[in-house]
């Protein structure tokens, strides 16, 4: 009796994926392959496709982060001609400064006297750099959210393997399990909202990632 092949599709929020590595003080995060990755996560599985989802660094301000950016992708796309990459944006958003607000709280609570000129001037720079500006990743959950729910609903894939420990992502996870497809999710982040809603949570150690840099 034969049996049908699971078709696996990847879908790799990569900002929020690189993050939870970083925190496994893993090295070379740049070269760490993604054929390798989804082979290993894959198994007895047909992988057909990896989706890799990141906010495209603009080519202004910093440089040698966009230059960085553009060497990674080349290098993670040569690994294997599944892997495809889905660009969102990063965009500048007013934030808080929290250093400004500290040092605004430390002056408001200050029990030794100081001279008052340099009081003065400390409270002024705490006020002028109150507000910072931060760059933000736009697009890049709605673009997996929509591609994982959409394709679950084409029949592209029987298994979802959501690389993210984002609950926000959580509705699409759970609108491809009633489509009738299984959903993994794994990081080396712990993602308790997405490992409620999944079928199976995947957490990834330090040592599980031997092997899996270069060519």
């Amino acid at each position: 009796m034969s049996h049908r092949v699971t078709r696996a599709v990847f879908f790799v929020d990569g900002s929020n994926f690189y993050h939870g590595c970083e925190k496994l003080r893993l090295s070379s995060l740049g070269r760490l392959n993604f054929a390798k990755v989804c082979a290993k996560l894959a198994g007895p599985r047909q992988w057909i496709a990896t989706r890799y989802y990141v906010g495209r660094v603009p080519p202004t301000g910093n440089l040698a982060l966009s230059v960085d950016q553009k060497k990674f992708l080349g290098f993670l796309t040569s690994c294997d001609p599944r892997i495809s990459v889905h660009l969102g944006r990063i965009e500048p958003r007013p934030a808080k400064s929290a250093a400004a607000q500290e040092l605004g709280r430390y002056l408001a609570n200050l029990r030794v006297r100081i001279d008052r000129s340099v009081y003065r001037d400390l409270v002024a720079i705490s006020q002028r750099y109150a507000m910072t500006s931060v760059m933000v990743e736009k697009a890049v959950d709605v673009k997996i959210a929509v591609d994982m729910v959409v394709m679950a609903g084409r029949s592209e894939y029987d298994t979802a393997y959501l690389l993210s420990a984002d609950g926000d992502l959580t509705p699409a996870v759970e609108a491809a399990r009633a489509s009738g497809r299984k959903v993994f999710v794994a990081s080396a982040q712990s993602g308790a909202q997405l490992a409620a809603a999944c079928d199976k949570f995947l957490p990834l150690r330090r040592e599980w990632f031997d092997g899996l840099f270069g060519f």
